[in-house]
């Protein structure tokens, strides 16, 4: 009876990694195509002939790509989004989430306020209305209209809120016995505990900051001022005319690469940031959402 019990561990454990790897393997064999593609020439991506690995390995479509003032400029405003949007969004969550993980008995109106925030959810103010706003305050073509209208994602700040819930009474209590301040409880005592949930919480504004490319075409008016996922977006389409349009200096290069090769060498561009900062993040990821969402 115990080795029908082991064996059937065995199984089922050889059949999660095999399903694991499959899964693994649908996520990276886009990624592989596009890179492949990107280091390939252009004759052999036309004639079907890239699959995973590059054919006739050339750098020309990164080196058109490095040279595009305008998608060095878009990569620029998006680092910079991304460094203030992310630390607006985590400046806000928990100076948010730290008094509403309090019992009600200890902050008056809790639930109220708790409501309010739940409220935002469910029922949104719409795409006119928020255009509205953000244009008489006068935000447009200015990055903080890619950043303040989002300031305060509640979702995360509910995770956040049950993370801290999740901590044990005791540390607060003695900190006030020595006489520390709220500010002081908050910075010295709760966030130090903090680090999964933060660097959970972390990781999902800077790619929602890094993938979003709709705000940038509808709160900038001047194509230079587009965040990256915005460039791009516009340029896929008409990557072509680009092609078609680029200066002398730029001849050599275009004749050995196409949209295809080019398009494929701005997305993998555009994706190394994610790529780069995810490993030191990603030991926090699982633990951060996990505890996160134990308690309501």
């Amino acid at each position: 009876m115990v080795e029908n019990k082991t064996l059937g561990a065995r199984a089922f454990s050889c059949i999660n990694v095999i399903l694991l790897i499959l899964i693994a393997l649908l996520c990276l064999i886009p990624v592989l195509n596009v890179l492949a593609i990107s280091f390939s020439s252009s004759s052999a991506v036309s004639a079907g002939k890239v699959l995973f690995w590059p054919v006739d390995t050339t750098l020309n479509s990164y080196i058109f790509a490095l040279k595009d003032s305008q998608f060095l400029r878009s990569l620029g405003i998006s680092l910079l989004r991304a460094v203030l949007g992310v630390s607006v969004n985590m400046i806000m969550v928990v100076i948010t989430a730290y008094p509403l993980a309090k019992e009600p008995s200890r902050l008056h109106g809790r639930n109220i306020y708790m409501a309010y925030f739940v409220l935002t959810m469910l029922i949104g103010g719409g795409l006119i209305p928020t255009y509205l706003v953000v244009s008489k305050v006068g935000l447009v073509d200015s990055i903080w209209a890619l950043i303040l209208p989002g300031a305060l994602p509640v979702y995360y700040m509910v995770i956040m809120m049950n993370f801290i819930r999740g901590l044990p009474g005791e540390l607060e209590e003695a900190a006030i016995i020595d006489g520390a301040s709220p500010l002081q409880i908050l910075t010295r005592v709760i966030l130090p505990c903090l680090k999964p949930a933060l660097a959970t919480i972390a990781l999902f504004c800077l790619v929602n900051h890094w993938n979003d490319w709709f705000s940038g075409l509808i709160y900038m008016n001047s194509s230079k001022n587009y965040p990256l996922m915005t460039y791009l977006q516009t340029q896929m389409v008409k990557f072509d005319e680009v092609l078609m349009h680029s200066g002398s200096e730029y001849i050599e290069l275009i004749v050995k690469m196409n949209a295809r090769t080019g398009r494929a060498a701005q997305l993998f561009l555009a994706s190394v940031p994610l790529l780069a900062i995810y490993p030191f993040l990603q030991k926090y990821f699982t633990k951060g959402l996990i505890l996160g969402s134990v308690k309501g």
